[in-house]
């Protein structure tokens, strides 16, 4: 519609009429734009923008409210939020684009700031199915505060190969905890891995060694990894990035499951996860490509079946017997007989998940029961 490159030709003596036929438009058109003051550009249509309801204008509450919760909640967290809990039909870039303006005024309104720092570089590894799990423990401070549970902790096993997860959620990282939860975590794959990485913790290793020394594993970690046919892989000193796939994933489980939500118990905690866990295995992981599903079912099938019998780890500690005839365990006091025991002898305690029982020291390791 440049109609300023006919301004010679009608100089030149051609008539408005000739160059409206020639151009195809009206002749008051023509003169408009070839009269000494015309116009520069055409004329532009009034703006669209707000003049059409968006997608996003109706969950503009519920995002809000999330995001007063939790102002670094995730737009990929939110979408999949609304998406399953709202029935929201939109796209990922609407929640993003949404996202942008209100993320900034929200953290203004709350003083609060983002923390979204960068990790560290490290050398990705591959694994073959069945091959390795890895474990970890994430602290999730006082979420269950309000009903008297003063510290929740949640522990994640993730298969390698596949990055299947598994999480439960517990108030103690003691020993006989921390086994139990690796035989609800066997229980949910339908297996055992060849290996299994973790950090150099206490309920895995007796003591710290310098880097390139052997290791001292816990002999409770030994036998229960006898039992259940799994190598034990302490983590390298030094090595944070060796065991990535389970530190994702203890982020993964808390800002898609607990992140802007309350919780009563840790029985709703578990019910989270496992309503939650579809959605995640139904993903296309980023690293592998792959539904995450379809490639646990190849991972899971190379796992080793787990023993009829279960081997039920105790904590074991020496403590002296008291002139009362008590016994300080855990900042609880537990009675022995008093015709068993003398003032000052040392008996052994041995903690399960639910029972204390208190043993005569022997040498063959029998020990007989003073006290359950």
């Amino acid at each position: 519609m440049d109609l300023r490159r006919f301004r010679a030709l009608h100089a030149s003596g051609v008539s408005i009429a000739e160059i409206a036929r020639e151009t195809g438009h009206h002749w008051r058109t023509v003169k408009k734009y070839l009269a000494e003051d015309g116009p520069s550009v055409p004329p532009a249509a009034p703006a669209r923008v707000g003049t059409q309801p968006r997608v996003i204008d109706p969950f503009v509450a519920v995002i809000e409210a999330w995001l007063r919760a939790d102002v670094s909640l995730r737009g990929s967290v939110i979408h999949e939020r609304l998406v399953a809990e709202y029935g929201f039909t939109g796209s990922y870039q609407r929640v993003k684009m949404f996202l942008a303006e209100a993320r900034p005024r929200v953290a203004f309104e709350l003083a609060g700031e983002v923390d979204d720092r960068l990790s560290g570089l490290h050398r990705r590894f591959e694994v073959v199915p069945g091959a390795q799990a890895q474990v970890d423990w994430g602290d999730e401070g006082s979420i269950l505060a309000h009903v008297g549970i003063g510290k929740v902790y949640s522990f994640h096993m993730t298969l390698s190969f596949s990055r299947d997860p598994f999480s439960c959620f517990t108030t103690s990282t003691d020993m006989a905890t921390f086994w139990a939860c690796h035989r609800a975590a066997f229980s949910h794959f339908g297996g055992c891995p060849g290996s299994i990485v973790y950090d150099r913790t206490k309920t895995v290793i007796k003591r710290h060694v310098a880097p390139g020394m052997a290791v001292p594993l816990h002999q409770e970690a030994v036998a229960f990894a006898e039992h259940y046919g799994f190598v034990i892989d302490p983590l390298a000193a030094y090595r944070p990035t060796g065991k990535g796939r389970v530190e994702r994933q203890v982020l993964i489980v808390r800002e898609h499951v607990l992140a802007g939500r309350s919780f009563d118990s840790i029985a709703g905690l578990d019910a989270a996860f496992a309503t939650w866990l579809p959605i995640r295995r139904a993903q296309t992981h980023r690293t592998h490509g792959q539904i995450i599903a379809v490639r646990a079912d190849i991972d899971r099938a190379a796992l080793t079946a787990p023993p009829s019998a279960p081997y039920l780890v105790t904590d074991r500690h020496l403590r002296r017997v008291g002139k009362d005839c008590l016994v300080s365990f855990e900042a609880s006091l537990y009675s022995v007989p008093a015709t068993a025991i003398r003032a000052g002898q040392r008996v052994e305690v041995r903690a399960d998940i639910d029972t204390v029982a208190i043993h005569a020291v022997s040498t063959d390791g029998a020990g007989r029961v003073l006290a359950r």
